[in-house]
């Protein structure tokens, strides 16, 4: 019996190790990821897991030559948030924005919550792809070539609307108010 328990890992506990180690690596990014896309923080907590339920039951199908895994996680976010997105237009659509309590800390400066409701205001502007790239690029963390793979452009064309939306943004957040 001793020696059962000493025995070495199999591939299931190593597979499970991994993604493990994928989730403890990526669920903040994930989360912040997807609701910068659905922009509603509930709806968000409900389809991060749900990227994660499909990522762990569709693990053994990573194939590593075609990305990271990192990368393959936001690929199924994207397609989750997606699916939230289009499972709303069926239904009602929102008059407007639910208002995020967590947006105004106290305890932040009020320099920091200025440039963070600047911020927010400027990413309100942006249409719903721009969003997009700049969560996959500054959430997800994600390179030009892989942003190009998940919304399928080259990576050229993926660099070049990245930095018009930056300068969009960018704009928008130094226009008078």
């Amino acid at each position: 019996m001793n020696a059962t328990l000493t025995a070495t890992p199999t591939a299931v506990d190593t597979s499970w190790e991994r993604f493990e180690a994928l989730y403890r690596a990526s669920r903040d990014d994930v989360y912040a990821y997807v609701a910068t896309l659905l922009r509603d923080a509930a709806a968000a907590e409900d389809v991060t897991a749900l990227a994660f339920e499909r990522a762990y039951r569709r693990r053994r199908s990573f194939d590593r030559k075609r990305g990271d895994e990192r990368a393959w996680l936001f690929g199924i976010a994207r397609n989750a948030a997606l699916d939230e997105l289009r499972r709303r237009k069926r239904h009602a659509t929102l008059a407007a924005d639910p208002v995020d309590a967590d947006a105004l800390g106290v305890e932040d400066g009020a320099d920091a919550a200025l440039a963070r409701t600047t911020v927010r205001a400027a990413l309100a502007t942006l249409d719903a792809r721009e969003r997009e790239l700049v969560a996959l690029k500054f959430h997800a963390g994600l390179s030009n070539a892989e942003i190009a793979k998940l919304i399928g452009v080259s990576e050229s064309n993926a660099g070049t609307l990245l930095h018009r939306t930056m300068t969009k943004l960018r704009k928008a957040c130094h226009a008078p108010s």
